[in-house]
């Protein structure tokens, strides 16, 4: 069973997604439209977060995703459809030490912009990212051989940051 592992936020992971990045690139070269660090780990202000590194992906044709299925577990990755969420290509890396999700959206997929807003605000709103921090550890104190129990107790939370990101990028673009 994985457990709930949170630590202080590390510069380290900016090199982690650099270096990710570069290797994501190279193989999407054909369908990549962007990519971007997204989740906890690219938020310095929150100050804690699981040291899992999120990664977003644009891409022309999220159905040519799936051609490279093999490529994504030759470097570690664990091809897992959509996963739940409807035009997302999933991919966790690491199994029980997780170290990397990969999601990938088709160009226009409203989750892009969830994501980039929801990154957005923390990274112009420290108090709200603070609050994030401050609520994963309380959660990883409670929860910390159950991650689905730790994710469902933080979503409400996530949800209300989710809907604030949104107004704040619609009159702050």
């Amino acid at each position: 069973m994985r457990k709930t592992e949170i630590v202080p936020w590390s510069k380290e992971w900016a090199e982690l997604y650099a270096s990710e990045e570069r290797i994501l690139k190279e193989l999407f070269r054909d369908e990549l439209v962007d990519i971007f660090h997204i989740g906890s780990t690219s938020v310095k202000s929150i100050g804690y977060a699981k040291p899992i590194i999120d990664i977003l992906l644009v891409v022309s044709n999220i159905e040519h995703v799936d051609l490279y299925n093999e490529k994504m577990r030759s470097l570690g990755y664990e091809p897992r459809g959509e996963n739940g969420i409807s035009g997302r290509r999933y991919f966790p890396k690491g199994k029980e030490k997780r170290t990397h999700h990969v999601h990938i959206y088709e160009v226009g997929n409203e989750n892009i912009e969830k994501h980039l807003s929801f990154k957005n605000y923390l990274l112009n709103n420290p108090e709200e990212a603070k609050k994030y921090g401050e609520l994963k550890l309380v959660l990883a104190k409670q929860f910390p051989i159950d991650t689905h129990r730790y994710q469902k107790e933080k979503e409400a939370f996530v949800n209300e940051l989710v809907e604030k990101s949104l107004k704040w990028s619609f009159f702050n673009n």
